[in-house]
């Protein structure tokens, strides 16, 4: 199969026709083998309903409903993995992604060599409100990955088959799915720019939670990639750092006292400086913090995924 396309959905029963009609027009008329996987993240409106029908029209098209909503995150997991084209394209179900980019999309990665190609918006239809926030939080993933793409969030993005089998999207990580895929091995990130629509049905489904949200994920990514198997280094760093400046401001304490008291100089009792409590609250953290760094290692050496790495190739 050359082409899977995943496509997450809520409440959207009324674009979902005239997407299926507009995606089959297009692939037909490069003559891609394909499928359309559906997936029904817990809408309230008929869109089940809608894709049963197309489903009984064309056999090209599958589904999977949620119980309930659960975010898109889940919904593209479970839809990469039950993709089987040589390339899986993600697109949102609202028509503001269109199809007609799918085959410059499919070239990039069959014959351009990409791993993954992302949409960029470059012209978009969306409030001031969304855009502006989301310039910035743009600039500062590409500051935190090193991917330098223009629109990390853009839902049109083609991978290679072997790309969402060895990536793990859950939470609101589908934001970061460049920087999941480098993190595996796939280095052969590219950008398209895209065509947006205006959006004709509904309304959007994110508000402006989802950028406090997104940089939180992206600070998890970013601790996660760097120290999720190698705690000690960062939580036992900081902490014999606090440790020994503690340490140290205690002893410069002390000598302030002796130092006044041999030169006849008015002097406190060291438990009456500030200086002395800040000191000993900063060796405590210092301490707490290597210890965590002591139960994160333990726990990394401990866990079954300490070894598991992607292999390329292997010869036997």
């Amino acid at each position: 199969m050359d082409i899977s396309l995943v496509i997450p959905l809520y409440n959207e029963a009324e674009s979902l026709p005239e997407l299926t009609e507009w995606i089959t027009r297009v692939m037909n008329a490069n003559k891609f083998s394909y499928e359309i996987l559906f997936i029904n993240d817990g809408s309230t409106d008929n869109s089940w309903k809608v894709i049963e029908e197309l489903s009984a029209k064309d056999e090209h098209i599958k589904g999977v409903k949620f119980r309930r909503n659960y975010g898109k995150s889940p919904a593209l997991h479970v839809g990469f993995g039950r993709a089987e084209g040589d390339v899986v394209i993600t697109m949102d179900a609202d028509l503001q992604d269109s199809p007609d980019e799918i085959p410059k999309l499919y070239r990039m990665v069959m014959e351009d060599g990409y791993d993954l190609v992302s949409g960029w918006k470059k012209k978009r239809y969306d409030p001031l409100s969304k855009t502006i926030p989301t310039k910035l939080f743009n600039a500062t993933a590409r500051k935190v990955t090193g991917i330098y793409l223009h629109d990390f969030n853009c839902g049109l993005k083609a991978y290679r088959n072997e790309v969402v089998k060895s990536i793990e999207v859950y939470g609101d990580m589908h934001r970061y799915i460049p920087y999941l895929a480098k993190s595996a091995g796939f280095s052969k990130i590219g950008e398209k720019v895209v065509h947006h629509q205006a959006r004709k049905y509904g309304v959007t489904k994110f508000g402006l939670s989802r950028f406090v949200n997104g940089y939180l994920d992206l600070l998890t990514l970013w601790f996660f990639n760097k120290f999720a198997v190698k705690p000690m280094h960062f939580f036992g760093f900081l902490g014999s750092l606090m440790f020994v400046l503690g340490f140290f401001s205690v002893i410069a304490v002390g000598v302030y006292k002796l130092y006044s008291m041999y030169h006849n100089m008015p002097y406190r009792l060291v438990t009456d400086s500030p200086y002395f409590y800040l000191s000993l609250t900063a060796m405590i953290l210092g301490t707490l913090l290597f210890l965590a760094g002591f139960l994160g290692e333990l726990i990394s050496r401990n866990s079954v995924e300490r070894n598991r790495y992607n292999i390329e190739k292997e010869i036997k």
